[in-house]
């Protein structure tokens, strides 16, 4: 195959594909498949369309059984937040997805193997794939465990709705349970006239830079540098 080291992916999913074909297209940008028209074996774009609906439909399962107090408004967030597509991103990058992914010249030139967006797809394309090779074999089984494999620490850190929304509130309830110590921040920069400001945080947890964030107040820069500095502590801590 024509990806470096795809059994080193296989051991990070603790899956083992029984048609390889499928997980070559997962892999495969349309960028690539364009360069190569030849090679027939098309990209991942049909995969992605099927591995959203897999993701949401496991996701969607799992809060349920995990909440079975909340309404379905806040359900509904909460998978938003889980499946967005920074979360998968992060996930993605958790197993080094980037660097098995086969794309035009171009687009590895550009970075396409680190964009949020590319590396979303390949996960939700990968999923379906998983998905289809399993399914003669005890598929929704096997993918329910993948997908708890993959989203274990992110879904034990969604905890209720009170949480969807305050990021600076879920950092610190986690750096002081497991930590019993606080985060700090700090607004790094700050640019545009006074009626139209953007301004630039970091948040900090024993001097080390976990995240940082640019909003249109300092609220909300802080807001977005918690909720870079979760996604870190997410890939950080999932298995």
């Amino acid at each position: 195959m024509d990806t470096p080291n795809v059994s080193d992916l296989c051991q990070r999913l603790d899956y083992t594909f029984r048609n390889e074909h499928l997980l070559l297209q997962a892999l495969t940008h349309t960028s690539y498949s364009n360069e190569h028209p030849t090679q027939g074996t098309g990209h991942n774009e049909r995969l992605e369309f099927l591995g959203d609906a897999v993701l949401d439909f496991v996701i969607s399962d799992q809060l349920m059984r995990r909440h079975p107090e909340l309404p379905e408004g806040d359900l509904t967030r909460m998978r938003a937040s889980l499946v967005s597509e920074p979360a998968l991103a992060t996930i993605a990058r958790n197993i080094e997805l980037g660097r098995f992914l086969r794309m035009g010249k171009g687009e590895r030139r550009s970075g396409g193997d680190d964009k949020d967006s590319l590396l979303s797809d390949a996960l939700e394309a990968l999923i379906a794939a998983i998905y289809l090779d399993s399914s003669p074999h005890g598929g929704d089984e096997e993918i329910q465990r993948i997908l708890l494999h993959l989203f274990g620490a992110a879904l034990d850190f969604t905890r209720g709705p009170e949480t969807l929304e305050d990021h600076k509130t879920t950092l610190q309830e986690w750096v002081q349970g497991a930590h019993k110590d606080t985060v700090r921040y700090a607004i790094v920069r700050e640019v545009g006239p006074d009626h139209d400001k953007s301004f630039l945080a970091a948040v900090y947890f024993q001097e080390k830079e976990l995240g940082r964030g640019e909003g249109r107040s300092k609220k909300s820069a802080e807001q977005e540098a918690a909720r870079q500095a979760l996604n870190t502590l997410r890939a950080e801590n999932a298995p």
